[in-house]
């Protein structure tokens, strides 16, 4: 009897310790800003956004330069050329300025909406890269938003980073 209950309480301890161990919380830490900065997907994507809008801003360059030419031209011939004449250069630099206000806001508006598009699929990107990471190392907890404080031996920003092609 006493080596069955030896064998009992033994059992109950290894229960007990078993319990314990799975309690514990294997939990890690995602520096956001520093994958939003060094992912490799970032570069891409500006670079992309750069392409798609460099018609455009150079348009924009143009006109920018005909305003002033034409101001410049204006200022020079303003003496030598009737009222009236004058009255309409500077009516039609005004429309050139009002129209290359237009595309500039245009432009401004669609960049920045491209911008979000772009980071909601980058930010989807991170979040799968994270939850792989979190899988393959048995994570339960991974936290990437509203932390204080994290300890340096949590942090898998690096492996993720990795996982997106940065290291």
């Amino acid at each position: 009897m006493s080596h069955t209950l030896k064998s009992l309480v033994l059992a109950s301890f290894m229960t007990f310790a078993l319990c314990a161990q799975s309690a514990e919380l294997k939990v890690g830490y995602v520096q956001v800003d520093k994958i939003l900065q060094e992912a490799p997907q970032t570069a891409e994507s500006g670079k992309k956004l750069e392409r798609e809008f460099s018609p455009r801003s150079q348009e924009l360059d143009r006109m920018a330069k005909q305003i002033k030419e034409l101001e410049t031209a204006l200022d020079k011939d303003g003496l030598t050329i009737t009222e009236a004449e004058r009255r309409n250069k500077e009516r039609d630099v005004q429309n050139i300025k009002i129209e290359f206000q237009r595309k500039q806001r245009e432009l401004r508006e669609d960049i920045n909406l491209r911008k979000n598009e772009e980071l909601g699929s980058l930010q989807d990107r991170i979040n799968k890269a994270v939850q792989s990471v979190a899988k393959a190392e048995n994570y339960d907890l991974v936290m990437y938003s509203g932390v204080a404080y994290a300890a340096d031996k949590i942090d898998i920003t690096d492996k993720v980073l990795k996982l997106l092609g940065k290291k």
